[in-house]
């Protein structure tokens, strides 16, 4: 490659005149050795070195041109031979100077055809060294190698090893100095024959080493086979140059030039013997490789394929709950709406349903207030009459000495008289038309009798407060105040999508949101009426009974299922502690049986909701107590008179005595009404300690000790549940009754001293009474006051007594 630059660079460096000359001594050479036979010493080739030698090159410093001169001086200088101690032969140690160029240097023509001269002689005389084997390595061959290397490190010129050259070294200098065709003939024909043989065979390598000259090899590699190739190959055949140098005697001279080239010849040590069974191999490897190749593909192939499919399939999948996703996230943004619309009407409308409701207790509140006002008014009233140790200036005490105050009391007092006496004319005659007359006792009734002026009041404010009510969503949507429309969006929701439902705990929330309405439905709700209305067949329990009761399997926990006890807990339980704090007369039997129906009826229907644990229940129990203890201290009043006062029984301290009496019965028997929903302990406290020991036993006391004693005796034990007595054991009754039975037995000794010393008939009647008292005293089971009586007055029907109690 460095020749070729430099020649092309110094193309004008050489003359025709040098070249002629160097030719005309070349043809002189071959006439010599044709006449010589033997080459015994290498002194002929003395004179052409003496004549010839290397060409220097003045003109350039450093690998630069200086192309401003016409012509550059050559110099030729000749080398010191170097002897070597073991030389290949007496001509090899003759031209060892040969061997010796400078780096850098560029053999000239005359150099290079002594080159190949001496090694034509050398081959000859068998005194031939290979040039691998040469120690120092000719400037040529180095020269060859450098450019071997060079063609390989240079990336645009890299070329496979078969491959053809363009042109031979020696035709690319033949063409840079100016040799034409005509002068060399037999040069050129030789180098076409070269070429030619040389081509066939680099295409017969093309044909079996075509797999093995596509695959890349490093530099390194190329590097070392072109070295190894120029190594092997004689320098005369690498450069495709006839041997007709060689002696014409020789028979291998003849042959040679009779064929005129060498063959190319593979390297042993890079190739090997193509055959078909090679050929075969390889197609058959290549075709398993392919094989294995294109059943990896496949495999890879039917794996995407079932990517795909399966891709295909979520996307689907994905699709068709992204649909149903974008659906429920509709509804629930209509929900959201809707409730907060829902919401947002309630805050307005809640603060006048409340103020609806507090004016329809207070409305009852102020008519069960006057109602109890009245009665207490009454007994003061009558107190005052018939005491004979009352004083007029005691009973007013603000009143004034003129005496106007007094006139206003009086006129007040005979005005309450006058009207407290027409009601009990109308009573009375009211049980004479129905005939119960005769059972009647003064003190049984409830004086709840109220003026036409106050139920006229009373029914006026009422029908105001439920026109107001009926006036607070009539600027609304029916969709915002009907139950059955709130219902319908909450079970869409639910038989939708329960899942978020049930997260969003509409179960909870659902009674709070019910409230208003439901209390707005129940305004006029009062159980303590005869035409009140049970709560369980209004409107909004028949629209609410079956929510969240679907075909569908329960789940469990659904908040649903209670949705309506948690109503009763929230709207009727506070209103019932209402009714029983404010409106309630205990006084009242009617109004009491329907109240403690109405308790029992939830403690029944509502188990989970009406216990002692729940707070709502435990304020309702706690304000039937108060309104119990209340009138307790309040409304219950016994007279005390003088005996001989009350033996008329026409006068009116007797009546005023005997109606005070039955009506402390009376509560006494509406107090044990609510045994079942309190306590033993609270009644026994309530009815036994407050009213029998405190009230009822001091008119005992006061009364005759006759048959009328026993009746009320009778009466009053009828008021006592029978289960307290059913589990005593022993012959004791409840430590409470105590003083009522020693009672008893006192009413029993009196009965028999009275009897003494009367007729028969008379101690057969005191003997009756004495039994009676005697199956009064085992029906409270106090056995061994029985037992005392029965052996006071010698009663041997003691066990029948006792078990026919």
């Amino acid at each position: 490659k460095e020749t070729e630059e430099v020649f092309k660079v110094k193309k004008s460096s050489y003359s025709k005149k040098i070249v002629k000359q160097l030719k005309k001594e070349y043809k002189e050479d071959l006439e010599k050795s044709k006449v010589r036979s033997e080459v015994n010493s290498p002194t002929d080739v003395e004179p052409l070195l003496e004549k010839t030698g290397q060409i220097k090159d003045t003109g350039q410093e450093d690998g630069t041109a200086n192309s401003e001169h016409g012509e550059e001086e050559m110099e030729v200088e000749s080398e010191k031979e170097e002897e070597k101690p073991k030389g290949g032969g007496a001509f090899s140690s003759a031209l060892s100077s040969l061997n010796v160029l400078r780096p850098g240097e560029i053999p000239d023509a005359a150099f290079i055809h002594a080159a190949r001269k001496k090694r034509q002689m050398a081959r000859e005389l068998g005194d031939f060294t290979p040039v691998d084997s040469e120690p120092g390595k000719s400037r040529l061959v180095r020269e060859d190698e450098n450019d071997a290397s060079d063609d390989e490190d240079d990336d645009e010129k890299r070329r496979i090893v078969f491959t053809v050259k363009e042109k031979s070294q020696r035709q690319k200098i033949a063409e840079e100095i100016g040799i034409e065709g005509s002068d060399d003939e037999a040069l050129v024909a030789g180098e076409q024959d070269e070429e030619l043989s040389r081509w066939e065979q680099e295409q017969i390598r093309k044909g079996i080493n075509i797999p093995q000259a596509c695959i890349y090899q490093p530099a390194e590699v190329n590097n070392l086979y072109y070295q190894n190739t120029y190594q092997t190959l004689s320098y005369g055949s690498s450069y495709g140059i006839p041997y007709t140098y060689a002696a014409y005697g020789s028979s291998e001279a003849k042959s040679q030039k009779t064929d005129n080239t060498v063959p190319f010849k593979t390297p042993s040590n890079e190739m090997t013997p193509v055959t078909i069974d090679l050929v075969k191999k390889q197609l058959k490897d290549r075709l398993d490789s392919m094989k294995e190749l294109h059943k990896a593909n496949r495999q890879q192939y039917e794996k995407h394929q079932q990517s795909r499919e399966d891709s295909t399939k979520a996307i689907e999948i994905l699709e068709g709950s992204s649909g149903g996703i974008g659906e429920q996230y509709k509804f629930l943004q209509e929900m959201r709406g809707y409730v907060q619309d829902l919401l947002e009407c309630f805050s307005e409308k809640v603060p006048l349903i409340n103020e609806l409701e507090s004016a329809m207790h207070q409305l009852y509140k102020q008519r069960a207030s006057r109602l109890v006002q009245r009665r207490q008014d009454d007994i003061k009233d009558e107190s005052s009459e018939f005491s004979s140790h009352s004083n007029k200036a005691l009973m007013a005490p603000n009143l004034e000495s003129f005496g106007r105050d007094r006139v206003i009391y009086q006129e007040q007092v005979k005005r309450r008289t006058a009207e407290r006496e027409a009601r009990r004319a109308r009573r009375r005659q009211a049980r004479e038309q129905t005939g119960k007359m005769a059972d009647h006792l003064e003190g049984l009734s409830s004086d709840d009798e109220e003026t036409s002026t106050d139920i006229t009041n009373f029914n006026m404010e009422r029908d105001r407060i439920l026109k107001e009510s009926s006036k607070v969503f009539e600027d609304v949507l029916e969709s915002f105040y009907s139950i059955d429309c709130i219902k319908s969006q909450f079970e869409a929701w639910r038989s939708k999508y329960f899942a978020s439902y049930k997260d969003a705990y509409i179960g909870l929330c659902l009674p709070k949101l019910f409230n208003p309405l439901i209390r707005l439905q129940l305004l006029t709700w009062t159980p303590l009426e005869g035409k009140c209305r049970d709560f369980e067949t209004m409107l909004w329990f028949e629209s609410l009974l079956f929510y969240g009761c679907e075909e569908q399997e329960q789940v469990k926990d659904d908040a649903d299922i209670s949705l309506l006890p948690t109503i009763v807990e929230r709207v009727v339980l506070p209103k019932l502690t209402v009714i029983s704090e404010n409106i309630w007369d205990p006084f009242s039997t009617t109004q009491t049986s329907r109240m403690v129906a109405m308790v029992q009826k939830l403690v029944d229907g509502y188990p989970s909701v009406v216990n002692a644990e729940n707070k709502n229940t435990q304020m309702l129990l706690k304000a039937l107590l108060l309104r119990m203890r209340r009138t307790l201290d309040d409304d219950v009043f016994m007279p005390l008179y003088p005996k001989n006062i009350l033996e008329n029984k026409n006068s009116g301290p007797y009546l005023f005595f005997q109606r005070q009496f039955w009506s402390s019965v009376k509560l006494l028997g509406n107090f044990l009404q609510w045994y079942g929903i309190l306590s033993n302990k609270t009644l026994q406290e309530l009815s036994i300690d407050g009213l029998l020991n405190r009230y009822i036993l001091m008119a005992f006391q006061n009364s005759e000790y006759g048959e009328d004693s026993i009746k009320k005796a009778q009466s009053v034990i009828a008021c006592f549940p029978k289960q307290w007595f059913a589990n005593l054991k022993g012959e004791k009754t409840i430590s409470q009754l105590e003083n009522f039975c020693r009672y008893l037995v006192h009413l029993a000794d009196t009965i028999y001293r009275n009897s003494i010393g009367c007729s028969d008939v008379e101690k057969r009647n005191a003997r009756e009474h004495i039994k009676q008292i005697i199956k009064l005293l085992a029906s409270v089971r106090a056995l061994d006051h029985a037992v005392t009586v029965a052996n006071d007055h010698n009663v041997k029907e003691l066990k029948i007594l006792i078990e026919g109690k």
